[in-house]
């Protein structure tokens, strides 16, 4: 666990990396690329985060190859954040993982997590699962399972 002081330091670097990716910039695939490698834990082949994007500290984020962040996307990512291969988030959802105690996300693989869906800290989703818009997700979600609602529970169509 790191100390209050180094905490802040992580925040202060934070700021800046998130001042610099969120300014109004015209770059190309690989700008953005090198931007997001150089702060987050891990960033898989052809990821995308649309600006504007925030985080706590950057380097406790996992992203697989082709995850795919949409506008305004937050990620307070005080433990482990893990984003499967294919996964689709849409704009505005929040991911709150939490510190103490060490509360880790997992998200699977081609999950598609609707736009302004909250996951709250120690959540794992299945891969395959659909989220939907405005989920409130408090609890596991299986593979291959569709939630809605707050809290969110399995729907069937």
């Amino acid at each position: 666990m790191r100390s209050p002081a180094e905490l802040v330091a992580a925040q202060a670097v934070n700021q800046t990396w998130m001042d610099g990716y969120n300014a109004p910039a015209k770059r190309t695939a690989a700008e953005w690329r090198a931007l997001l490698e150089r702060h987050l834990g891990h960033v898989g082949e052809g990821v995308i985060i649309r600006p504007p994007f925030f985080c706590d500290y950057g380097y406790n984020i996992r992203l697989a190859a082709g995850a795919f962040l949409n506008f305004g996307c937050v990620i307070l990512d005080g433990s482990d954040v893990s984003i499967g291969e294919r996964t689709q988030i849409g704009p505005a959802v929040q991911i709150y993982s939490g510190s103490e105690p060490d509360r880790p996300i997992v998200i699977g693989r081609n999950v598609w997590i609707g736009g302004g869906a909250v996951i709250l800290p120690g959540v794992s989703i299945g891969d395959d699962a659909v989220i939907a818009a405005g989920s409130v997700v408090v609890r596991d979600v299986a593979q291959g399972v569709t939630v809605a609602g707050n809290p969110a529970k399995p729907v069937s169509f």
